[in-house]
């Protein structure tokens, strides 16, 4: 009985490795997104021409190439 339970025990935890490998993979080019929001007006893209897109957050979440138009007056080129 008690080794029926170690196998058990050794098979969940090998399965569990197994896992965390597999979540790792395609996680070289990943970039971490700032949790932070600008006060942001609109958005224009080169692909847009001079459109006013609606705002978002910060760059990461715009097209790389587009600019960030802030309350403030100021841009932020993404």
């Amino acid at each position: 009985m008690a080794a029926s339970r170690v196998q058990i025990s050794c098979t969940l935890l090998l399965i569990g490795v197994l896992l965390l490998g597999q979540g790792q993979e395609g996680m070289e080019g990943a970039i971490a997104c700032p949790q932070y929001c600008l006060e942001v007006d609109y958005v224009t893209c080169p692909s847009s021409g001079a459109e006013k897109l609606p705002a978002r957050c910060n760059c990461c979440m715009t097209t790389k190439g587009c600019t960030l138009h802030l309350a403030d007056g100021t841009q932020q080129t993404c």
